[in-house]
C-alpha cells in the first residue's frame, strides 16, 4: 500500500514540474562548487551549481529550439515554473553539443570547448591568479567567480542588483542593439543613439532604484519592495527593468526606457513607417502613399523620381524620419521656401516641417530611414513623388491645416529666470563665510563645512536625489507668497485645491495651485512631479515648478488667460432674440464670455483628445487623468485647449477618490466602473471625454435636462441625444441653442456628426467596447471610418441616506 502511494506521489510531483523539467532534467546532481577533482563537467552529467541560498543556478542549458545544443549559463533558480530566466551566458553565440566540457586544467586555466582540441569559449580566455586548487563558485548575488575572474565583469544582456554597471556594454543576442557607455541605446553600433541619459548608469539595487552619476536616479513603479529584479536589454532594443511578482509567478515591467517601440531604430526598413499599437504593444510597418512593399519591413517607390520639375509632394501628418546624418535642418523658413529648397535638390526625397512656432524645416536627403508615426509630434512629412502618382489618400493625413489655424502658438522654452533673491542671498552668505574663513582661519572654515554637510544630508533625506537635471524648479514658499501678493488673487477652485494668479520675479505670469489632501512622502511627491514635468504637449498645461515647505505643497503652472471651458459653454445669461432679465444684468453682460463657433468647438475637442491620447499612449509612464471635465480644460488667448490637473491622481488620498462624497462631487462625468467592482483603466477617461464632447455640442451640462420632456428619474442625456440623432434624425434638437442659427448642414454636418458619433462610442457602458483615446482622436480627425454606435445605457450612481 505504501509503495503504491509513493509511486502516485512521484507521478503527481513530476507533472507539477513538467514545464520546469523540460529545460532541467530530473534527478539533477547539485554541487556547491566546481574544482579540478570534479573535472570534466559535460552536459550529460546533468549537474547544476547552486548559490548558497539557492537563489541562482549555473550549468549547461539546452537551447529551447535546439535541445541537442547547450550554453553554459546562470539563471534564477526556483521561480517562474513555466520559464527559466537566464541572466548570463558564457557562450551565447557559440552553443556546444553533448561532447563539450568545462575543464579546470592543472595550470589553473578554466576552459569551455566543444572538443578536447577546440578553442576556449570561456569569456576572456585564460584566468590569471588561478591554481589547480581554485574553485568555480556561484555567489548569492548571481556572480560566477573563479579566482580573480567574475561573470559580473562580462555581462551579456542582463544586469543584476548590486552589479557594478560602470564601463560595461550590454548587447542583444541578435546583435542589433547595444547599451553603450551605460547611457545610450544604439542600433548596430551606430554613433546615432535613439535613447540616452545625461548621467551614466552605475548600479541597480533590489528595491528598484537605478543609481546614476551626479546623484541622479531612475526609480521603478514598485520602488521600495525588496524582490528579485533584473535590468535587461531585450531583443526588441528596449531597456527594461523587471521585478518578479510572486503572486502572479511572473516577471513584470516596472520601468522602461522607450514607451513607443516605433521610436527604436531599426523596427522597419527603408522608406517604411512604423505604427505602434498600444492595445497589444505591437508594431507594424506600413508603406507611405506612392510606395509598395518589397519585403516584410521595407518599401519601394511605385514610380521612380526622374525629373525635378515633374515632382509633387504628399503630406503625411505626424510622420517622422530620423535618419540622422542624411538630413539637413534649417530654422526660420516658411513652408513654401522649404518646399522650394527640396524641389531644387536632386537627392532630396522629402522634407519635414515642424509646427512649433519656429518654422523648422528638415530636408531628408539620399534615403528615408527609421520612419514612425506619433500624434505627440507637431511634425508633418512632405514626401516627394512623381507627378503621375495618384495614391495620395492614406491613413497618415490628419489635421495639420487645423493645427495651423487653431493653435498658432509659439512653443519654446522660457527664458532662464533672473537670479532670485534667495540665490543672491546664498551667494552673499557663502562669500561672507569664505571671507571670514580667510580672516579667522580653521575655526570658521570648520563651521562652514559642518553647515554644508548638514544641508547636503537634509537634501538626501528629503529625496532631492530623485529629481533629474532639467526637472521642475523648486520655489521657496516666500517666493510664491510674494509672487501671489500673499495669495490675494484667487482665480479658481479645483478638485485638488485652490488656484491663485501670480507674477514671478522674472516677469512670468503663473497659476499657483495649493494642493490639499494629498498623500505620500516627499520622495514620492517629487517622483510624481518629475513624471508630470516630463510631459510636453501642445494641449497640456506646462508645469514650471513646485514648493513643499512649512506644511504646504504648491504647484506652479503656466497661466492660461482665458480660463476654463465651462465658463464659455455654460453661461447663465445670453441673448438670442429675447432679453433675459437679471438683477445684475450690466455686470454679468460685462463678464460674459464670447460664444464659441462650431469650428472652434471642433478644434477644442480635437486638441483635448490628442492631449489625453498622449497621456495614455505616448508618455514613458502611463498616466490616467481620472477627472476629465470642462473645468479642467483651459483655453489660451488663441483658444488653444490645454488639459490641466493631469498626473495628480496618484497624489490624491485613496479614500478621498473612492468615497461616495467624491463620486457625488463629480456626478455626470464618472464612468460606470467607478461604482462597480471593476478596475479603473484608461477607458474611464474615454467615457468622461465622451460626456464632455456631448456638452461641447449641446452647450449645457449633460445632467441639466430642464429642456427635456423626459421624466427626471429616467433622463439620461447620452440616450436622449442618441434618439434625437439616430432615431428621429433631428440633430438640431441637441445643438447649442445660442449658435443653432449659425449651423449650416453643408459646412458643419460632417464635423458635428463625427463629434456625436465619437461621443456615443466613448459612452458605451462596458469599458471593453470603448475605443482607445488614440483611436478617438483619429475618429474626430476623420482618418478612420466610424461605424454606427450602440445606444448608451443608463447606470445609477446612488445617493447617501443623510
Amino acid at each position: 500500500m505504501s509503495h503504491h502511494f509513493l509511486i502516485f506521489f512521484f507521478i503527481v510531483l513530476s507533472f507539477s514540474n513538467l514545464e520546469f523539467t523540460k529545460s532541467q532534467h530530473p534527478k539533477q546532481q547539485i554541487i556547491s562548487s566546481f574544482s579540478i577533482s570534479n573535472s570534466s563537467w559535460t552536459p550529460t552529467k546533468n549537474q547544476i551549481l547552486l548559490s548558497p541560498n539557492s537563489t541562482f543556478a549555473a550549468g549547461f542549458l539546452p537551447l529551447p529550439s535546439l535541445p541537442n545544443l547547450y550554453t553554459f549559463s546562470v539563471w534564477y533558480y526556483g521561480i517562474t515554473k513555466n520559464h527559466i530566466t537566464v541572466v548570463w551566458t558564457a557562450n551565447d553565440n557559440f552553443p556546444v553539443n553533448d561532447s563539450a566540457s568545462l575543464v579546470i586544467k592543472p595550470s589553473g586555466e578554466l576552459t569551455l570547448s566543444s572538443s578536447p582540441s577546440g578553442r576556449n569559449l570561456w569569456p576572456s580566455g585564460p584566468v590569471s591568479k588561478a591554481t589547480n586548487t581554485t574553485k568555480l563558485i556561484l555567489e548569492e548575488n548571481g556572480n560566477l567567480v573563479f579566482g580573480d575572474w567574475e561573470s559580473f565583469a562580462y555581462p551579456t544582456n542582463t544586469i543584476l542588483p548590486n552589479q557594478n554597471i560602470t564601463g560595461t556594454v550590454l548587447a542583444t543576442k541578435n546583435g542589433k542593439f547595444q547599451f553603450l557607455n551605460c547611457k545610450r541605446l544604439v542600433y548596430k553600433g551606430s554613433p546615432e543613439y535613439y535613447w540616452n541619459t545625461d548621467n551614466a548608469f552605475q548600479k541597480l539595487d533590489d528595491k528598484g532604484k537605478i543609481s546614476q552619476e551626479n546623484f541622479a536616479t531612475f526609480i521603478s513603479s514598485d520602488f521600495g519592495d525588496q524582490k528579485p529584479r533584473r535590468l535587461n536589454l531585450d531583443e526588441d532594443g528596449n531597456l527594461r527593468l523587471y521585478s518578479y511578482d510572486q503572486s502572479l509567478d511572473q516577471w513584470t515591467t516596472v520601468w522602461q526606457a522607450m514607451f513607443n517601440l516605433c521610436m527604436i531604430k531599426g523596427k522597419c526598413g527603408a522608406n517604411a513607417i512604423c505604427i505602434y499599437e498600444t492595445s497589444n504593444s505591437s508594431t507594424s510597418c506600413e508603406c507611405p502613399p506612392g510606395f509598395r512593399k518589397n519585403s516584410s519591413d521595407s518599401c519601394e517607390r511605385k514610380t521612380p523620381l526622374t525629373d525635378l520639375k515633374n515632382s509633387k509632394f504628399f503630406r503625411l501628418d505626424y510622420v517622422n524620419f530620423t535618419g540622422g546624418s542624411n538630413s539637413l535642418l534649417i530654422q526660420n523658413l516658411r513652408l513654401s521656401d522649404c518646399q522650394a529648397k527640396c524641389l531644387a535638390e536632386y537627392n532630396c526625397l522629402g522634407f519635414q516641417f515642424k509646427y512649433d512656432g519656429n518654422n523648422i524645416c528638415i530636408l531628408l536627403l539620399e534615403r528615408l530611414d527609421y520612419g514612425f508615426w506619433s500624434p505627440g509630434y507637431e511634425t508633418a512629412m512632405f514626401l516627394k513623388v512623381d507627378n503621375s502618382e495618384t495614391d495620395e489618400n492614406s491613413e497618415f493625413i490628419g489635421m495639420t491645416t487645423l493645427m495651423e489655424t487653431a493653435c498658432p502658438i509659439r512653443i519654446k522654452l522660457p527664458l532662464p529666470p533672473e537670479e532670485s533673491r534667495a540665490t543672491t542671498r546664498n551667494i552673499l552668505i557663502i562669500s561672507t563665510v569664505f571671507a571670514a574663513e580667510l580672516i579667522s582661519g580653521v575655526l570658521f572654515f570648520w563651521a562652514f563645512l559642518k553647515k554644508y554637510i548638514k544641508y547636503r544630508d537634509m537634501a538626501r533625506t528629503f529625496g532631492l536625489e530623485v529629481m533629474p537635471a532639467g526637472g521642475p524648479k523648486r520655489f521657496s514658499y516666500t517666493e510664491l507668497r510674494d509672487a501671489t501678493k500673499d495669495f490675494a488673487d484667487f482665480i479658481g477652485k479645483g478638485g485638488f485645491g485652490d488656484v491663485y494668479k501670480g507674477t514671478l520675479s522674472d516677469g512670468r505670469v503663473v497659476a499657483v495651485k495649493s494642493l490639499k489632501n494629498v498623500t505620500g512622502g516627499d520622495a514620492g511627491f517629487w517622483a510624481e512631479l518629475t513624471i508630470i514635468a516630463r510631459m510636453h504637449h501642445l494641449n497640456l498645461v506646462r508645469l514650471w515648478g513646485f514648493c513643499t515647505e512649512k506644511g504646504k505643497r504648491l504647484l506652479v503652472y503656466e497661466y492660461v488667460p482665458n480660463g476654463s471651458l465651462d465658463k464659455f459653454l455654460f453661461q447663465k445669461h445670453w441673448i438670442n432674440s429675447d432679453l433675459v432679465e437679471s438683477p445684475d444684468m450690466e455686470q454679468e453682460m460685462g463678464e460674459r464670455k464670447p460664444i464659441l463657433d462650431w469650428n472652434m468647438r471642433y478644434r477644442i475637442a480635437l486638441g483635448v483628445a490628442r492631449a489625453i491620447a498622449y497621456l495614455h499612449e505616448e508618455c514613458l509612464e502611463w498616466v490616467l487623468h481620472c477627472d476629465i471635465k470642462p473645468e479642467n480644460i483651459l483655453l489660451g488667448d488663441d483658444f488653444c485647449p490645454k488639459v490641466s490637473d493631469f498626473g495628480l491622481a496618484k497624489l490624491k488620498k485613496k479614500e478621498d477618490i473612492m468615497s461616495k462624497s467624491r463620486i457625488r462631487g463629480t456626478r455626470g462625468y464618472l464612468a460606470p466602473e467607478w461604482v462597480r467592482p471593476e478596475p479603473i483603466t484608461s477607458k474611464s477617461d474615454v467615457y468622461s471625454f465622451g460626456l464632455v464632447l456631448l456638452e461641447i455640442v449641446a452647450g449645457k451640462r449633460n445632467f441639466d435636462h430642464k429642456n427635456s420632456n423626459v421624466d427626471s428619474a429616467e433622463f439620461f442625456f447620452p440616450s436622449w441625444a442618441f434618439d434625437k440623432v439616430f432615431k428621429e434624425m433631428n440633430v438640431d434638437d441637441i445643438l447649442d441653442q445660442r449658435i443653432k442659427h449659425s449651423y449650416d448642414s453643408h459646412a458643419h454636418f460632417d464635423m458635428v456628426n463625427r463629434m456625436v458619433k465619437t461621443a456615443m462610442w466613448c459612452l458605451q457602458d462596458r469599458a471593453e467596447n470603448r475605443p482607445t483615446m488614440g483611436k478617438v482622436a483619429k475618429m474626430l480627425e476623420g482618418t478612420v471610418e466610424i461605424t454606427e454606435p450602440k445606444k448608451p445605457t443608463l447606470f445609477f450612481l446612488g445617493h447617501d441616506d443623510e
